[in-house]
């Protein structure tokens, strides 16, 4: 028998995302719209919308109801946006934004960090997670003034970053610290310091 989620639903939308200043009816909208819990695996579907990240196995997590809606709240998507998203374990993000945009795609935190694809540009690029450092190759694919938002790993510590691409460079600026799951895709290589 399938369990009614929608008062799960409701109550993360009102005690989550409305007391923690995520009130933009776009992203209320689609969190309610889209189901969590088929995101997660069967034994964690009673946990979609508990207040944290879920583990989904492997190494990768679906992050908590509030790093998406305050992703989706900065990015503000808008609907000429041809958006990438690179996801972090599953499609709930890029299933978030696409009705809101012209043109989304998704691909693997692996794929988007090899060098080895075919590459678009996009208005937007959404991270589905956190990273050391943004490779050239991905920063290659946004276009000159368009926007990214991402998780970013500084000393440890996870933060929700905004960035913009001006004058062909991309500069990622923290905003708040905010439990994000790392993609160690894009690890910092590893390197000798004092």
């Amino acid at each position: 028998m399938t369990q009614n989620m929608s008062p799960a639903r409701k109550a993360m939308i009102d005690s989550q995302l409305r007391t923690s200043g995520v009130n933009q009816e776009f992203v209320l909208a689609r969190m309610a719209a889209v189901a969590r819990e088929e995101y997660v695996p069967e034994a964690a579907k009673a946990m979609a919308y508990m207040d944290r990240a879920i583990p989904l196995g492997g190494g990768r997590f679906l992050a908590s109801p509030l790093v998406h809606g305050v992703m989706l709240a900065e990015a503000a998507p808008k609907p000429d946006d041809r958006v990438l998203v690179v996801e972090g374990g599953t499609s709930y993000l890029a299933d978030l934004a696409r009705p809101l945009v012209e043109r989304l795609d998704s691909v693997s935190a692996s794929d988007a960090s090899s060098t080895n694809r075919k590459r678009k540009t996009y208005s937007l690029i959404l991270i589905d997670g956190a990273i050391e450092e943004l490779p050239d190759s991905l920063a290659k694919q946004l276009e000159d003034g368009g926007r990214i938002v991402a998780g970013l790993v500084l000393r440890g510590v996870t933060r929700l970053a905004i960035g913009r691409k001006i004058a062909g460079s991309v500069t990622l600026q923290p905003l708040a610290e905010i439990g994000i799951p790392v993609l160690h895709e894009f690890d910092r290589p590893k390197a000798w310091s004092f």
